[in-house]
């Protein structure tokens, strides 16, 4: 099924009740690389019931597989037609959190996503689309809001504007501020992957060759999240209740066992970023943006 434009901008998704608890916070902690020294204990909060903390981007996962009661589909307006992308030929192009409130250590919450933005290529060009999910908490207060952008390959051509989409974030044009080093471990996408992306890319080696690399790689929601754990390192002194907004653009893989380094600048409450791999010379996340309170 081709998109259909402008169409596809009342599409939403059915609302959905899910619950996650200390266990799904703590194994999102340890997915990114939280708590690997047993002994340090400024992150131990993360991946320990007594005081746990919440990493902001741990969003992206716990509404994983929205576990949980589905609401009743959305009506759609009359003559609306369906719009389908080709999902074997897409790649996870940026993706932004915005907590309105800190999120707890467990809780219920309803979900709605929507398609927000659909941007034509060109024919072989491809095609950009913007979706945001919303989270409500049981008193029907906003919590959060998840803006991710997909590059829709096989897509472009279907008549939708070329222009208009959101300009990425420019990080600042002098040298980062500060830096700091991450090791990934070489297992570390099979743990990542318990958060619910069970794609072979990730896991297995015979997948991840069809797919033009060597081996399996690491997700790039672990990237990123590994990205705002350098914010509250660095920035935070580790407190994830500062961190209002974070935001950052996918630009090449990381290989498990890579060490990333996170570049930072700060102006005021706004932290730029980007994270490269030093060993091989490869940006891997690009345009940067953490917004505290």
């Amino acid at each position: 099924m081709p998109i259909f434009y402008p169409d596809i901008l009342d599409q939403k998704t059915a609302p959905r009740t899910f619950t996650y608890g200390d266990k799904d916070v703590m194994l999102y902690a340890l997915g990114i690389g939280l708590g690997r020294d047993p002994m340090n204990e400024t992150e131990l909060p993360f991946v320990y019931e007594k005081g746990l903390k919440v990493v902001p981007t741990a969003a992206t996962v716990l509404a994983s597989g929205m576990r949980g009661q589905a609401g009743p589909a959305p009506k759609m307006p009359d003559g609306h037609r369906p719009s389908q992308i080709n999902f074997l030929m897409v790649v996870h192009g940026e993706q932004k959190v915005e907590l309105h409130k800190p999120l707890p250590t467990s809780g219920t919450f309803t979900a709605e996503g929507r398609t927000i933005g659909a941007f034509d290529k060109g024919e072989g060009k491809g095609a950009v689309i913007i979706n945001e999910t919303t989270w409500k908490n049981e008193a029907g207060e906003l919590v959060a809001t998840l803006t991710g952008s997909t590059f829709a390959r096989g897509d472009g051509g279907f008549g939708g504007p070329s222009e208009g989409a959101p300009e990425p974030h420019e990080t600042p044009a002098r040298k980062a501020d500060f830096s700091i080093d991450f090791e990934t471990r070489e297992d570390q996408a099979l743990l990542y992957r318990l958060n619910g992306d069970r794609n072979p890319l990730h896991s297995d080696p015979e997948s991840a060759r069809r797919s033009g690399v060597q081996r399996p790689i690491l997700h790039g929601l672990c990237t990123y999240g590994i990205t705002c754990r350098a914010v509250l390192q660095g920035i935070t002194n580790f407190d994830p209740d500062r961190i209002f907004s974070h935001q950052a653009r996918f630009s090449a893989p990381v290989i498990p066992g890579d060490v990333i380094t996170v570049d930072m600048w700060q102006d005021g409450k706004v932290i730029s970023f980007e994270a490269r791999v030093k060993d091989r010379g490869a940006t891997v996340i690009k345009n940067g943006k953490t917004v505290l309170r």
